[in-house]
């Protein structure tokens, strides 16, 4: 039995997984709900007597190279593997820290038919890069490339590439950002914060970004030319970022926005500036284009990615 799990700022998934693969036993609790990691796992192993076999965690925030420790970006917490080994009893050097976009990037690899919501069909080649994006509290990146008879994840910082302006509206959404923040990067414009600044900048209003969205899907005008304006923000990086790995297995949108603004993103603003790239849109046009909608994606992933640390 391993242990799997995707650690975030305000949930946690955990689960245990057999010798498959499959989860036999798992649990969502709200991170504030606990005041360190090890009292949360502590009340989830409790009555399991179930040795295990070492695991995966997939968190929300910096990993230490040896994927041994990690801080978590919005919580007091510190994980630390080997601690968790010696107090639960899991075998020595066998649990493992990965980013938990990293973790939504495996999830891609399993993720069912049903939980996918495709956008554009392209011309997937079946053993070509896949490229993982999503916006959230931040912009996730990954990408996965064939290892054989699976897929090994490549982490990414990409989010935090420079964004570049395409039109006068996103020059202006720029400029306030950085004179706000200095450096401009695109997750400061594909975010849940930089949904809320575009909506700002735009309408002179300050709302959560859940605001947003809610208005702009219950027909706002304001709110849904700010949730446009990130939709073709979001779709232009996308891809660049495709572009960028020649992601001809398929790009993904994960993330908790993707999948709470999917009617907007099927209007087809997300795909024109996603294949608006001059004499490489028939290249970006062949490229297969789909939301994630699964929200155990992380969990899931996390899971393969234990199996693979036996």
């Amino acid at each position: 039995m391993r242990l799997a799990g995707d650690i975030g700022g305000t949930k946690v998934l955990l689960a245990l997984v057999d010798d498959t693969g499959a989860i036999v036993a798992e649990r969502r609790v709200a991170s504030a709900d606990f005041s360190t990691f090890d009292a949360l796992l502590g009340e989830f192993l409790r009555g399991n007597a179930a040795a295990l076999d070492g695991g995966c965690l997939a968190v929300a925030g910096p990993v230490a190279d040896d994927g041994r420790s990690a801080r978590i970006t919005n919580l007091p917490w510190i994980i630390d593997a080997a601690a968790l080994e010696r107090e639960f009893g899991i075998a020595p050097g066998s649990l493992r820290l990965v980013n938990d976009f990293a973790g939504a990037a495996m999830g891609v690899t399993v993720t069912a038919p049903d939980q996918l919501v495709t956008l554009q069909a392209g011309e997937p080649d079946p053993v070509g890069v896949k490229l993982v994006v999503g916006a959230g509290t931040g912009m996730g990146m990954a990408i996965l490339v064939p290892d054989g008879d699976r897929w090994r994840v490549l982490p990414s910082e990409g989010g935090h590439v420079g964004f570049a302006p395409a039109d006068a509206i996103q020059a202006q959404i720029w400029s306030a950002l950085m004179e706000q923040h200095g450096r401009v990067t695109c997750e400061r414009v594909i975010s849940g914060s930089g949904l809320a600044a575009i909506h700002q900048v735009l309408a002179g209003e300050q709302l959560e970004p859940a605001a947003v969205s809610a208005r702009a899907l219950a027909g706002d005008a304001a709110a849904r030319n700010s949730v446009d304006v990130f939709i073709k923000a979001y779709g232009a990086f996308a891809g660049d970022m495709a572009m960028a790995v020649m992601a001809r297995g398929g790009v993904y949108l994960a993330g908790g926005i993707a999948a709470k603004i999917l009617p907007l993103l099927l209007s087809g603003t997300f795909l024109n500036a996603f294949n608006a790239k001059a004499e490489h849109a028939t290249l970006v046009a062949r490229m297969a284009v789909h939301v994630a909608t699964d929200p155990q994606l992380g969990l899931r992933g996390a899971a393969q990615l234990a199996m693979q640390y036996r």
